[in-house]
């Protein structure tokens, strides 16, 4: 277990929220490997320039974003073998310490704070929260987590507004950072402002998101682009969704419900509907007809002739193991809420969302849509126990505000410069391929995810306008496993072990 030495700023207690000043706190700690590092924890006051009367009325308080840094000390680190002459030559004056890459990680919602990614992935301790059928019980707990990527590079987990300690400043608008351009602007702000003060402009950078947090990455990657000339090397997308079009089941949107299927059949077979045959044999089977016969049948919508409706409702009822009437109630055409609802329900049980391997009695046996997701509310405890217990006890940090895990305050969510057109950051991700020709993307994906369906975003990079060198950039990784594949503990040993060759590439 690490152990905690004293704090190096003793006297380093949070401000009164009104001096709107930073608070953070600095503890030092060892890993089991040996490895020492540095916890700074607490929030960042973040400033913009105003005007009053047309004369600069200077630099006043916005928000203050909590955020956890791992640094590793100095005499722990190497530098990298194998370097060529001239990248050497380029970093002689720049200290050992400062070369180490560093990781940049947020999860999604939004409305989400970082603690999933934090202590669930990537940093030295995580929840001890259990996998499905064999969940800890409370009041839970930590352990350590021996193939943290601070083995391999330094870790900045951030919070944005409203999740976590974030707030905004007193005075300002409760609102205002609930949007995709405010929510982008703010998260590069923080990135930019932490490298500049720790001098890392040097550093390998990579961007780390989960679900709306992956978009989220994209966007603030092209924001520290343009507006700060920041290149980052490399994009961490973990259950992804970059064109939000794929995931909403519109009136007269049809693509969803073919892109949804692979996932329906993933669960069902994890169910044990599928006898003894093999998961990816199960998975590509759905794949294939989603891409021919389904997707044909549902553009032909009242076009397609009775005989070829029962043959799409035979093969439907096959690969889903649904019921064939239910199919043709829904003529063809179903959401995940009802998915959820129908697959089990002769066992009187719902499936989860987050995680369709979590099952949970419903409410009222005779609803035909299910809005709870007994994958949340299994690990909503172990994650808030652990989290809370954390920040005080292991980093220091102390605030008497409730550390929002997640949260809808962050509604209503503002998309104004979508407005007409789908949510969707794939352009900027094209551009910042061809500007950058050495920007990596790492891709994680869950089997059982229904929030963010495998299929869904392999349809995303099918669309992409993007030579084969910059295909080549992209790596993917399949898990047996959820929107939170880390849950399953091999899942997250695989999922580390890829990330972490991921950053020591750059």
């Amino acid at each position: 277990m690490p152990h905690d030495d004293q704090p190096r700023d003793a006297e380093n207690q949070p401000s009164p929220k009104d001096e709107a000043t930073d608070d953070f706190v600095e503890r030092s700690h060892t890993l089991p490997s040996g490895l020492r590092y540095t916890t700074t924890a607490g929030r960042m006051v973040l400033r913009r320039e105003e005007t009053k009367d047309g004369k600069t009325d200077g630099f006043r308080p916005k928000a203050e974003i909590f955020l956890v840094a791992y640094t590793a000390d100095p005499a722990g680190t190497a530098e990298s073998a194998g370097t060529d002459s001239q990248a050497a030559d380029s970093q002689a004056s720049v200290p050992p310490a400062n070369r180490r890459p560093v990781v940049f990680a947020f999860n999604g919602g939004p409305g989400s704070s970082s603690v999933w990614l934090h202590m669930g992935l990537l940093g030295p301790r995580m929840v001890d929260s259990g996998d499905v059928g064999a969940l800890t019980p409370p009041p839970f707990g930590l352990v350590d987590n021996p193939e943290t990527i601070l083995q391999h590079a330094d870790l900045v987990m951030i919070d944005p507004v409203n999740t976590g300690f974030s707030r905004v400043v007193d005075g300002n608008e409760a609102g205002e950072f609930h949007g995709f351009e405010e929510d982008r602007d703010l998260v590069a702000e923080v990135i930019r402002l932490w490298t500049t003060r720790n001098n890392r402009w040097l550093s390998p950078k990579y961007l780390v998101g989960e679900s709306y947090g992956t978009l989220r990455a994209v966007a603030v990657a092209g924001r520290l682009f343009d507006a700060y000339g920041m290149a980052v090397n490399g994009l961490g997308l973990i259950s992804t969704v970059l064109n939000m079009a794929t995931l909403d089941f519109a009136p007269g949107r049809d693509t969803p419900y073919a892109l949804h299927l692979p996932t329906y059949a993933a669960i069902a077979h994890f169910h044990g509907r599928h006898g003894n045959r093999q998961l990816t044999d199960v998975v590509r089977e759905a794949e294939d007809f989603a891409g021919r016969e389904f997707g044909y049948a549902l553009t032909r919508g009242s076009r397609l002739s009775a005989e070829e409706f029962d043959d799409v409702v035979r093969r439907l009822a096959e690969i889903t193991t649904l019921d064939e009437g239910f199919i043709r109630r829904t003529n063809l055409r179903w959401d995940y809420a009802q998915f959820s609802a129908e697959l089990l329900r002769d066992e009187n049980l719902v499936v989860g969302r987050i995680d369709g391997r979590f099952t949970a009695p419903p409410a009222n046996q005779q609803d035909s849509i299910n809005w709870d997701d007994p994958s949340l509310s299994a690990i909503n405890g172990p994650y808030s126990a652990a989290v809370n217990h954390y920040v005080r006890a292991e980093l220091g940090y102390e605030n008497d505000l409730p550390y929002e895990i997640l949260t809808g305050r962050v509604q209503p969510w503002s998309y104004k410069s979508f407005e007409g057109v789908p949510v969707d950051v794939t352009g900027t991700l094209e551009r910042l391929l061809a500007h950058n020709a050495h920007l990596r993307v790492h891709v994680d994906y869950g089997y059982h995810d229904g929030a963010t369906p495998h299929f869904a975003a392999e349809y995303v990079w099918a669309h992409m306008r993007l030579n084969d060198a910059a295909r080549a950039r992209f790596t993917h990784h399949y898990h047996e496993a959820g929107h939170m594949m880390y849950l399953k503990p091999e899942c997250r040993t695989d999922q580390l072990a890829a990330l972490a060759e991921f950053v020591s590439a750059g």
